[in-house]
C-alpha cells in the first residue's frame, strides 16, 4: 500500500516495535517454535525439507461483498486457495479466523464452503461478527459448529501443540470491542489447566485479543483476562483477523499476529475517520492483499514478518533496499549477477543486515547509514536484522 510520509510518521509513532505484512501464511511448529513462511515463497520450496507441524491461516473472506473496494472477493479467495494447493509439502490443516461471509446469508456460506473444499485439508473456523448476523449465528454454527462449545469455541491438539479457537464476536461492547464473556473464560481456564507449562499453545480468534486501536473497536475488552491463563506457558501465539492488515508484536512469551483480509484492505489505525473497506486503484488491489513470510531465528527470538504482496511489482534490476518502520523494502529483490545492493536505514533506531549463512554482515546502521554488498553468484540470499530478528528480507540473484 502506498502512503504519505505524514501517514508513515504517525503510524510509526503508534506502532513502535510492530511490523506489517500480508494475508496468507504457511505456519509450522517445531520444538515449540511457531514459524511462518509466505504462501508464494513456500510454493517455490522455501519450506521444503523442514520439519514440524505446518498449517495455514487466512482471514476475512467477506463472501458476498461486491462494493468498489473489491467487486469479486470470491476470486481473490480462490487465489489464496490456489497458493495453498501449490505448496510442495501440503499443510496439515487450515485456520480461518472469521468473517467468512459479509451478511451471513446461506448462499454466501455455501460459496465459501465450495471454494475452501477445493483444499483436501481439515479446516478449523472461528466466526467473525459478519458471520453471526442472523438467528444468533445458527447459520454459521449449523455448518461449522460441530464439536464446538457454546457459541463456537473449541480446542484440539496437533503433534504436541494445543490449539484454542475463541469466539469474541457474540456480545460486542460499546465501540465494537470484542468480548469473550464469563462462560467462555471459565471454559478456557479449565481447558488449559491440565496442560504442562512446556506445551506450545496457539490461540486463534477473530477480533484481536490485544488492544490494537480501541477507538475503532480493534481489541477485546476481556482479552487480558484470557491471556492471564496462558502466562505460565513458554510458547504462546495469538492469531487474529478483523482489521484487514497485519500487525505483529511480542510481549514476553506471547507473539501476537493479525492477518490481512483476502477481500479488501482497511485503513491503518487512526489514518481515517473510521474503519471500513478502503478502495485502492484496481492495479494495486492484489498488491495490498499480500501474503506474509514469518519465521523465528531462535527459540527466544520474536517472530519475523516480511511483507510479500499477493501481486508484487517486479523489482528486477533494482539494487536499493530501504530500512524503515522495522521492515526491509522491497522485502524480496531480484537482481542480476554482479549487482551491488545498497541498504539505507531510514528508521530512527539502529538496524543491521546479516545474511543467514553469514556471507555478508553489516555493522550497526544508524539513521541514514548505508551498507552495500556485491552479489557475484546466482542464488537466494536470506538476511535479517540481528538487533530485531523479526525483520527479514531476501535477495534473489540470477
Amino acid at each position: 500500500m502506498e502512503h504519505s510520509e505524514e501517514t508513515d510518521q504517525g503510524r510509526r509513532h503508534f506502532l513502535k516495535c510492530m511490523a506489517w505484512a500480508g494475508t496468507g501464511a504457511m505456519w509450522s511448529m517445531s520444538g515449540g517454535v511457531l514459524k511462518g513462511t509466505a504462501l508464494d515463497q513456500a510454493a517455490h520450496g522455501a519450506m521444503h525439507g523442514g520439519t514440524g507441524l505446518r498449517f495455514v491461516q487466512i482471514s476475512d473472506s467477506h463472501i458476498g461483498f461486491d462494493k468498489p473496494a473489491n467487486t469479486d472477493v470470491t476470486a481473490t479467495l480462490r487465489e489464496a486457495i490456489a497458493k495453498i494447493k501449490a505448496q510442495p509439502e501440503p499443510p496439515a490443516f487450515l485456520l480461518h479466523t472469521g468473517d467468512l461471509t459479509h451478511l451471513s446469508r446461506a448462499a454466501e456460506f455455501d460459496t465459501l464452503q465450495q471454494v475452501v473444499s477445493e483444499l483436501p485439508l481439515p479446516v478449523f473456523y472461528v466466526p467473525g461478527e459478519h458471520d453471526m448476523l442472523d438467528d444468533d449465528g445458527r447459520s454459521y454454527l449449523d455448518r461449522f459448529g460441530k464439536g464446538t462449545v457454546g457459541g463456537g469455541w473449541h480446542s484440539f491438539d496437533k503433534e504436541g501443540t494445543h490449539f484454542i479457537g475463541l469466539v469474541n464476536v457474540l456480545n460486542l461492547k460499546a465501540g465494537g470491542l470484542g468480548s469473550l464473556g464469563q462462560d467462555q473464560l471459565e471454559w478456557l481456564e479449565k481447558d488449559v489447566k491440565s496442560l504442562s507449562n512446556s506445551t506450545p499453545v496457539v490461540v486463534f480468534a477473530h477480533i484481536p485479543l490485544w488492544m490494537v486501536y480501541p477507538d475503532w473497536g480493534w481489541g477485546t475488552d476481556d482479552g487480558a483476562q484470557a491471556l492471564s491463563y496462558l502466562k505460565r506457558f513458554g510458547s504462546v501465539s495469538v492469531l487474529n483477523g478483523h482489521i484487514h492488515q497485519v500487525m505483529q508484536k511480542v510481549e514476553g512469551n506471547v507473539t501476537f499476529h493479525t492477518a490481512m483480509s483476502t477481500a479488501f484492505p482497511q485503513p491503518a489505525p487512526g489514518t481515517a475517520t473510521s474503519p471500513g473497506p478502503m478502495k485502492v486503484a484496481d492495479d494495486r488491489l492484489r498488491k495490498v492483499l499480500g501474503l506474509a513470510k514469518m519465521s523465528f531465528r531462535s527459540l527466544n527470538s520474536p517472530i519475523a514478518i516480511t511483507d510479500l504482496p499477493l501481486e508484487q511489482d517486479d523489482p528486477v534490476g533494482g539494487h536499493d533496499v530501504t530500512i524503515d518502520n522495522f521492515s526491509f523494502s522491497p522485502a524480496v529483490a531480484r537482481v542480476a549477477v554482479g549487482t551491488t545492493v545498497t541498504w539505507t536505514n531510514r528508521d530512527d533506531i539502529p538496524h543491521t543486515v546479516v545474511n543467514t549463512d553469514r556471507k555478508f554482515k553489516s555493522s550497526p546502521l544508524d539513521t541514514d547509514d548505508t551498507f552495500s554488498h556485491r552479489f557475484e553468484a546466482a542464488g537466494t540470499y536470506g538476511y535479517f536484522c540481528s538487533l530485531h530478528p523479526r525483520m527479514a528480507g531476501q535477495i534473489e540473484v540470477g
